[in-house]
């Protein structure tokens, strides 16, 4: 059985608990609180150098960290990688998108705001510019359809859905993105989450 160190309140690491449970994978996981600073610990870091969850510990031992390469590699040869090669590299263009362009911003002030405690004139507003840029992005990538990448639910859909779902807990307002609340809704839907 694999073990998946990860944090409930993270949206990275939600992807994969969200993707072992749709592949009906067994897994452990075990929680790891990173306000602690467990994953600072030598034990850790020998797992996992870079101190950061979710990390996957597979039954033969080998480690995978990084949330968009466990999705990979736990969906290979799934519905949820499309076997399009355009359409495939356009969900590797919205997971690499995601990581870069996105979780920076949203869950950056969504950790700040609700995590850190910190108030809403204490955040870099940089920070917000992007978060919104963001919802815009993805607002115009949604319009007239139902999914990023293809016809169908893919990685990009569960991997942009984590911490878009969220995004108010971090001070944004999503009243202004009907496609995206849409997309939130099918794609939890598809999830099997609410």
């Amino acid at each position: 059985m694999l073990t998946v160190y990860g944090d409930h309140r993270s949206g990275n690491c939600l992807k994969v608990r969200w993707m072992l449970d749709r592949l009906g994978r067994d897994y452990r996981w075990v929680e790891t609180d990173v306000l602690t600073g467990v994953t600072r610990t030598p034990e850790f870091l020998a797992r996992n150098p870079a101190g950061q969850v979710p990390t996957v510990v597979f039954d033969d031992g080998r480690v995978l960290a990084q949330s968009n390469a466990i999705l990979l590699h736990l969906a290979e040869g799934t519905d949820w990688i499309p076997t399009d090669p355009f359409i495939r590299a356009q969900m590797f263009e919205w997971l690499f998108w995601e990581q870069y362009s996105h979780e920076p911003y949203i869950a950056v002030v969504r950790f700040q705001r609700l995590l850190a405690g910190m108030a809403p004139d204490e955040i870099e507003p940089r920070l917000i510019q992007r978060g919104y840029a963001a919802l815009d992005r993805m607002e115009g990538g949604l319009a007239g359809r139902n999914w990023l990448a293809g016809e169908a639910v893919s990685l990009a859909d569960l991997a942009l859905v984590a911490y878009t779902r969220v995004a108010g807990e971090g001070g944004f307002d999503l009243v202004p993105y009907p496609a995206v609340r849409a997309w939130i809704a099918r794609v939890e839907a598809a999830l099997g989450i609410s």
